[in-house]
């Protein structure tokens, strides 16, 4: 992977934390924990969401990315790291943040999974009733 100068950013979602590094100067090459992207995704949807940001900007192969992710699922961690990439490319040129920015890849999806209420069987499933 590249070495030198880099481009820093975080993503999250739900409970996926997505750290990524940005090199400026690259051929196009994307490793997720070691890993490059196919071999890291499950499916096609996932690989189109980690690189919906770079299609955008047409920035495919002049960067090298390294990512490292941890906590939630597949699904979420290729998310955290959209918006990990995207931050990264905002911290790089700040030009590109408009473009970025009607996308939607700048905006953090807060939902979280809700926590479990005492007396309830889940966070808002009561317990069964019994008429008899």
């Amino acid at each position: 992977m590249a070495k030198g100068a880099y481009f820093y950013a975080n993503g999250k979602r739900k409970n996926a934390i997505a750290t990524v590094r940005l090199y400026p100067e690259g051929q196009g090459e994307l490793s997720v924990n070691g890993v490059k992207l196919r071999e890291w995704a499950d499916d096609e949807h996932m690989v189109f969401t980690v690189n919906q940001p770079l299609e955008t900007l047409s920035a495919k192969k002049e960067v090298d990315i390294e990512i490292i992710t941890r906590g939630g699922g597949k699904k979420a961690q290729a998310e955290a790291i959209r918006l990990g990439i995207a931050r990264a490319f905002v911290k790089k040129d700040m030009t590109l943040r408009e473009q970025l920015k009607a996308e939607h890849f700048l905006t953090r999806d807060s939902r979280v999974k809700e926590r479990k209420k005492p007396g309830l069987r889940g966070a808002r499933r009561s317990p069964q009733w019994s008429k008899r």
